[in-house]
């Protein structure tokens, strides 16, 4: 439970913190209110202006393997580590081109594409394999958000994964995309002058030189050229092509809006990149010998930098940033789910069913927090799986490409398989022969996809 303790400091923390939550339930009770159909529930009715959709894509993207997860590669990579964002802008501006065709073409979620693209087959094993592999997701911002409100309040890790969630799932739950993209906005607000204040604080030179000493841009002997290969096509990749960020693009109210929106969201990330990383590399110099497998670099800077106020603004910053991330792909992961056991989002059970899916899923999610408690790992092994199932297939379906419905099943789980395999064996065994094992994967699924290639259509 909230120790609500007498001093000064806590009391400005626990106001924040108390502001920012009922903020987000008080937007999601309003937001119910303009729910008038499904399109609303699942798409906002397809209203979302560039402010709304760009705030949305940030506030996704910047979630707690971006922040917390950046920070702490910085004591092993150093400046290298912005790559861990910079990819992720990288994979924007790869889909900015295209960013109004899929906003055109798509409907509701990702594997619908597929199923047009392929046939009912691959739209069915899209429509399965994305939740499971998005539970991951959603338990990295889970367990961001634990450790923030477990480092700054008298609140333990158990307690932090039960309040988080039960937040984020609530307002997601009532108010539905609607709901997303206005706690969204909210909070990229918060991330981004949270971020500012700390790269301000540290820049002014109060604590030691502007620019510490730190492991070289772009590469250096914890960060290799191989280390930056597997980042894009694993990360870099899912920003060109997944469900999260084409939910935002099938929000937006016109093509020309999700491209504007896109182009925002890849030049904000870059600036963000590096100040992330800054926070880290001097966060190593302040505190040599800090374990930062085990703590967060961020919140201990936090901690010994900030005023009491700007503790304030910053926790309420790192928990948008969690929250804003895990409701996105919770509701993303529901309604693909939804799809698929009531046979089309138009019938009529289909909204029942999402949030009851979206109730389910956020529960799993939870569990799955307080089992594995590494940001990065359960992200990335997340997105390694998705990326080496899902990126060719539909890369290739956007450009026009069409094959067999068998072909592609294979092509989506053999390749996602070989590619985890891959992410198993470089963070428990062999990290050289692990991303070797997931560039197979990528091959494979091309294999598969593109070899022989002389039939076109369904089958």
């Amino acid at each position: 439970m909230l120790l609500f303790l007498p001093d000064r400091a806590n009391t400005m923390k626990t106001l924040f913190l108390i502001f920012y939550m009922v903020g987000m339930v008080i937007i999601g009770i309003f937001s119910s209110r303009k729910i008038k159909n499904q399109s609303d529930y699942y798409i906002a009715g397809r209203k979302g202006s560039v402010l709304l959709v760009s705030g949305s894509l940030l506030a996704t993207i910047l979630g707690a393997s971006a922040v917390l997860g950046t920070v702490n590669l910085s004591f092993t990579q150093g400046w290298a580590s912005s790559w861990l964002l910079i990819s992720a802008s990288l994979g924007l501006f790869a889909l900015y081109p295209i960013a109004g065709y899929v906003r055109r073409y798509g409907k509701n979620t990702l594997p619908e594409m597929i199923g047009d693209f392929y046939g009912e087959r691959p739209k069915q094993i899209a429509s399965f394999i994305i939740p499971i592999a998005w539970i991951g997701v959603i338990a990295a911002q889970i367990i961001g958000a634990a450790k923030i409100l477990s480092s700054f309040y008298a609140v333990d890790y158990m307690s932090g994964v039960f309040i988080s969630s039960t937040v984020f799932i609530f307002y997601t739950l009532i108010g539905g995309q609607i709901s997303v993209l206005k706690t969204d906005f909210a909070q990229i607000l918060l991330i981004l002058a949270g971020i500012g204040l700390m790269g301000a604080f540290l820049l002014s030179g109060s604590y030691g030189p502007a620019f510490p000493p730190a492991r070289p841009f772009p590469f250096n002997e914890n960060f290799s050229t191989l280390d930056l290969f597997i980042l894009f096509i694993t990360h870099s990749s899912t920003y060109f092509v997944g469900p999260d960020i084409y939910s935002r693009l099938f929000c937006s109210r016109d093509e020309k809006t999700a491209k504007r929106s896109v182009l925002i969201s890849a030049l904000v990330l870059l600036p963000v990149a590096f100040l992330l990383s800054y926070s880290g590399v001097y966060c190593n110099y302040l505190f040599p010998g800090f374990n930062y497998k085990t703590s967060s670099g961020l919140i201990t800077l936090i901690q010994h930098i900030l005023p009491n106020w700007g503790i304030g603004i910053l926790v309420a910053a790192l928990l948008a940033a969690v929250m804003s991330s895990a409701s996105t792909t919770l509701l993303t992961s529901s309604l693909i789910m939804s799809d698929l056991t009531t046979h089309g989002l138009e019938k009529k059970n289909s909204l029942r069913n999402t949030k009851i899916y979206l109730v389910i899923i956020g529960i799993i999610s939870m569990l799955f927090a307080l089992w594995v408690q590494s940001i990065i790992d359960a992200l990335l092994t997340a997105l390694t799986f998705f990326s080496g199932a899902f990126i060719i297939p539909t890369a290739a379906g956007l450009l026009g490409f069409r094959t067999s419905s068998r072909k592609c099943v294979g092509a989506i789980l053999i390749g996602g398989l070989v590619a985890l395999t891959g992410k198993l064996v470089s963070i428990n065994l062999n990290h050289v022969g692990g991303n070797l094992l997931i560039v197979a994967g990528f091959l494979v699924n091309a294999l598969i996809l593109f070899v022989p290639n002389h039939k076109r259509g369904n089958s």
